[in-house]
Formats: C-alpha cells, sequence, structure tokens
C-alpha cells in the first residue's frame, strides 16, 4: 500500500456499535465525507489523500470537525461548501484554509 501525502480525518459522531448521532452528524458531517470524496475523485487525488471518519474529537461546540495529518492541521465548523476550498489550497497547493 502506498502512503497517501494527506489523511484526513472528518469527525462524523459515529458510536462503537456503528450509530451516527450527535454534534458534527447534525451540522451535515456524513455531506462532508461525501464531498471530499466527490472532489478528490474528480481532481484524481486519490493515491495522494485518503479520508477516514471518526468518532467524536471532544470538540463538539467547533464541529464539524476535520483533521489532516501528517500536518496535524485542524479546521473547524467545516461544511461541504468548505470542502473545494480545503481540497484545492491545502492539497493541491499547500496552503492551509487560515479561516476554518
Amino acid at each position: 500500500m502506498q502512503k497517501p501525502k494527506y489523511h484526513v480525518f472528518v469527525c462524523s459522531s459515529s458510536r462503537i456499535n456503528g450509530q451516527q448521532k450527535g454534534y458534527c452528524y447534525s451540522k451535515e458531517s456524513v455531506e462532508v465525507i461525501q464531498t471530499f470524496i466527490e472532489e478528490i475523485d474528480s481532481r484524481e487525488l486519490n493515491d495522494e489523500v485518503m479520508i477516514t471518519n471518526t468518532g467524536c474529537l471532544g470538540i463538539c461546540n467547533s464541529g464539524p470537525v476535520v483533521v489532516v495529518y501528517p500536518e496535524g492541521v485542524w479546521y473547524k465548523e467545516v461544511t461541504p461548501d468548505d470542502v473545494e476550498e480545503i481540497v484545492e489550497s491545502h492539497f493541491e497547493n499547500g496552503i492551509k484554509v487560515e479561516r476554518l
């Protein structure tokens, strides 16, 4: 397996039993994940960017939360509309989206 350049974790309020409920889930985190997948696929970045959904990251009032490694960049209050900007700015051009 090739190591991706970026590993992106998106809180989807997943529970151990697989149930999704909670703050990030109620704020469209599943749509954020789907939009990331579609945007990465359309830009042919599948070998460079891996998306993983997570359980609670502990800062619910800032959700949906997106964490990008290896830098350890945390984005807060991410919406589906923010995804294109993150992909273009951060993943393609190496520039963190400061407003998030």
